[in-house]
């Protein structure tokens, strides 16, 4: 029975440590990017319209305005565009709100490669990165209710 058990906590330990949140810089969002690895912003509506959006970035709010948020929701939602076996990029305005959601992503929901973009969109655009606005984005995932 101790071997069962002594069995199951390693099988458990090696598939929790290929789990990894990276911290990247813009260089390596750009070349990730380039490399299809989706971006999800994860910021609000609000956010979107007032500094416009990584172009290509799936909008999908994790925090409300409250702080709250419902995770289980928020990752059906994530699903058909990033799979827990693929690589996944998180963007916020400053990098905060995604050090949070990268663990949950990796220890949690078991994504085996989270990248979390450290300066957020903010420092996206203080490095001259390009944005598009987020108007037709936003319409975009509110008529198919994946915003």
């Amino acid at each position: 029975m101790r071997q069962l058990i002594l069995t199951c906590c390693l099988a458990l330990t090696a598939l929790f440590a290929h789990a990894e949140v990276i911290d990247i810089d813009n260089a390596e969002l750009d070349k990730l990017m380039k490399s299809g690895v989706p971006v999800v912003d994860i910021r609000l509506q609000s956010e979107w319209e007032e500094t416009g959006i990584v172009s290509g970035s799936k909008l999908l709010t994790f925090f409300d305005e409250r702080g709250r948020a419902d995770a289980p929701g928020w990752l059906e939602k994530v699903k058909p565009f990033a799979k827990p076996n693929e690589p996944v990029i998180v963007i916020c305005r400053t990098g905060n709100r995604t050090k949070a959601v990268s663990q949950f992503l990796s220890q949690q929901a078991g994504y085996a490669k989270v990248y979390n973009v450290k300066q957020g969109i903010k420092g996206w655009i203080g490095t001259g990165g390009p944005v598009v606005p987020a108007t037709q984005s936003i319409a975009a995932c509110r008529t198919a209710k994946t915003c």
